[in-house]
């Protein structure tokens, strides 16, 4: 929580400046996103607490929330040739709020993301299936962007958040290939033989995946005839 302050509180006006919007327009817009983000994490907590008591099993490990770096903004909206304004971020810009969500198995992946994609109040804008569909490094993660409304005190908006679900494996291998993605002063070679050296890393923790699902569905069938 507090990162997600000094994210909130800490934008200093040469970049509200920067963004053509006033510093109080900024942070007001973000706290948007942060209830956005919170309203999201609060749902998924809400469903592991009750497939904890009726399954008494947990389909979520943990759950993170981040919300994106003003410069991160910024750097966006010139690369993407937006204009450099509040209502442009609110509208071109899905990945503001951010929420991951890390499971222990594949299953549990699909099994949350219907059950948030079922309530009423949630809808969905894009879904991008990368654990079906691998990126061409390696990368695994099912990718939504929803919609849901926040209640404020004098009115209700509709805020966008990106929601990530990845397995345990996908979350260790993409939290180290970001890390060893932004290395510098790599030569060619190197950077390319570590490139083959990942996607191999990212195959085997895949396939890591798929072989705890299969020991996970042989002790609950084992389970259930007994």
């Amino acid at each position: 929580m507090i990162d997600k302050q000094k994210t909130l509180w800490n934008t200093s006006a040469e970049i509200a400046q920067r963004l053509k919007v006033t510093l109080d327009d900024y942070r007001r817009l973000m706290t948007y996103f942060n209830c956005a983000m919170m309203e999201v994490e609060t749902k998924f907590k809400v469903l592991n607490s009750q497939f904890s008591m009726s399954r008494e099993y947990n389909p979520i490990e943990t759950i993170k929330t981040r919300l994106k770096a003003p410069e991160s903004i910024m750097e966006k909206l010139q690369r993407k040739g937006l204009p450099m304004e509040a209502a442009s971020i609110e509208n071109n810009l899905y990945d503001i709020a951010g929420v991951r969500v890390i499971c222990p198995f594949i299953d549990d992946i699909y099994l949350i993301s219907d059950c948030l994609l079922a309530q009423d109040d949630v809808k969905l804008i894009e879904k991008k299936d990368y654990i079906k569909n691998p990126k061409g490094n390696g990368y695994r993660s099912l990718h939504l962007i929803i919609e849901v409304p926040i209640f404020l005190y004098n009115e209700k908006r509709a805020m966008k958040v990106e929601v990530q679900l990845r397995t345990i494996a996908m979350d260790f291998w993409a939290s180290l290939e970001h890390r060893l993605r932004y290395k510098k002063n790599l030569d060619e070679e190197l950077a390319g033989a570590l490139a083959s050296e990942l996607k191999y890393c990212a195959e085997t923790s895949a396939e890591l995946d798929l072989r705890m699902e299969k020991i996970k569905n042989e002790i609950q069938n084992a389970k259930d005839e007994d």
